[in-house]
């Protein structure tokens, strides 16, 4: 058996990142069954003496800085999420290890490996004249042979391609592949989800024979149509109840103090309430924004208060790593965990009774300065969705800011 890596910090990397300027780029896969692998992009960086890893998606660059060892093992922990590597080195060229991530139940592990010294994320072996840049209706289709709707943003520079798919509760973030031929590779990794699209770009305007690969065993058939006017349904959507105007609730913070809606602080205020989970991809775009939001905003009247439906009712648990986010974003408004887990059937009649079931998460609950809930949106269109997300931010400042006049 190979020896694990002991000498992370530093050392691990010093020969082959030293004749690299300190940067080493990596391909990377987390290996699937069926061999559809999911692929994404590393670099491997020294700095400060420290080895930092990043993980790249397009656009998107994640930084990881948390190395811990035990033993003759080494953990790269993932700034948010419950979600880790744990690696050896083969070689100077080679990692091997695994990906593992915590669910409400049970236990995700992956086989990882990295290959050192290619930067492409998918070999481009044939040119193509197909252009897929633009807007795309999309539909997957269950096991049952029903479909979903979804929506798909394509960017296009020669074979590369760029863009997200959004759904009616959220977006699948950052993807990056290429087009080979007439076949479309797509993939992305963030350490909660794990996916690799696969299809046939028959022409300009038709994709099909798509597939959805995600995780270790999910699948699942797609195809899309080109339709600039492509839209989603408000299938997520919440509402207050019959004879509801104001929300209330009291749960605990992360240091276990607490916090009511009808707090001094929230009063005469535009309070927005944001649902969330440390589990969830959109809501670490949310928090991201909400909490740049909060610090440039707050001096004019509002607050942010976060509801934290986590995959375990254990206080600690749930504590940790609702903490990952408030850290890593360096949020300074208050995460309450509500205690319901997000897998709770009854997590609205338990939490927050006034309101129709919570379908989408993140959902944003806006509230005027009289305590009364006005307007609910559900789900959340990331900056990997280009111009859906300076939408949205248009939109949440409008809303705001026409509620702070009242």
């Amino acid at each position: 058996m190979q020896k694990w890596l002991l000498g992370f910090v530093g050392l691990l990397w010093s020969g082959f990142v030293q004749s690299q300027k300190n940067v080493s780029h990596w391909r990377a896969e987390l290996l699937r069954g069926d061999g559809k692998n999911i692929v994404f992009n590393l670099q491997i960086v020294q700095q400060a003496g420290k080895t930092v890893w990043y993980v790249i998606n397009g656009a998107e660059k994640i930084k990881i800085d948390k190395v811990r060892t035990k033993g003759d093992s080494v953990w790269v922990d993932m700034p948010v999420f419950e979600s880790a590597f744990r690696i050896r080195r083969v070689n100077k060229q080679r990692l091997e290890g695994v990906w593992i991530k915590e669910g409400a139940v049970t236990r995700l592990v992956m086989p990882f490996v990295a290959q050192a010294g290619l930067r492409e994320r998918f070999p481009e072996a044939k040119t193509t004249q197909h252009r897929i840049a633009g807007r795309w209706a999309v539909k997957f289709y269950r096991k049952d042979g029903s479909s979903r709707p979804a929506m798909a943003e394509f960017k296009q520079t020669g074979n590369s391609v760029t863009g997200s798919i959004l759904t009616p509760t959220g977006d699948y973030r950052y993807l990056a592949g290429v087009i080979d031929g007439d076949s479309l590779r797509l993939s992305t990794f963030d350490g909660s989800h794990a996916y690799y699209f696969t299809a046939a770009v028959d022409n300009d305007h038709t994709i099909r024979s798509g597939y959805f690969y995600a995780s270790a065993t999910g699948v699942e058939p797609w195809e899309a149509v080109r339709d600039a006017n492509a839209s989603l349904p408000d299938l997520a959507a919440m509402y207050l109840k019959d004879g509801e105007e104001k929300l209330n609730f009291r749960f605990r913070d992360l240091n276990g103090k607490w916090v009511s809606i009808n707090d001094e602080r929230f009063r005469n205020k535009v309070v927005i309430v944001q649902i969330m989970g440390s589990w969830c991809p959109n809501c670490m775009d949310e928090t991201a924004f909400l909490s740049s939001y909060y610090k440039q905003n707050r001096q004019r009247g509002v607050e942010v208060v976060g509801l934290a439906y986590e995959y375990s009712e254990d206080w600690n648990r749930s504590k940790a790593s609702v903490q990952k986010f408030k850290d890593r974003f360096d949020v300074q408004y208050p995460l309450l965990i509500t205690g319901v887990t997000v897998n709770d059937s009854l997590r609205t009649e338990k939490t927050l009774p006034q309101l129709t079931p919570i379908r989408s998460f993140p959902s944003t609950i806006f509230i005027n300065k009289k305590g009364a809930v006005v307007k609910i949106h559900a789900g959340f269109a990331g900056p990997g969705t280009g111009q859906h997300y300076e939408n949205l931010k248009k939109e949440f400042n409008a809303t705001v800011d026409a509620l702070l006049k009242q």
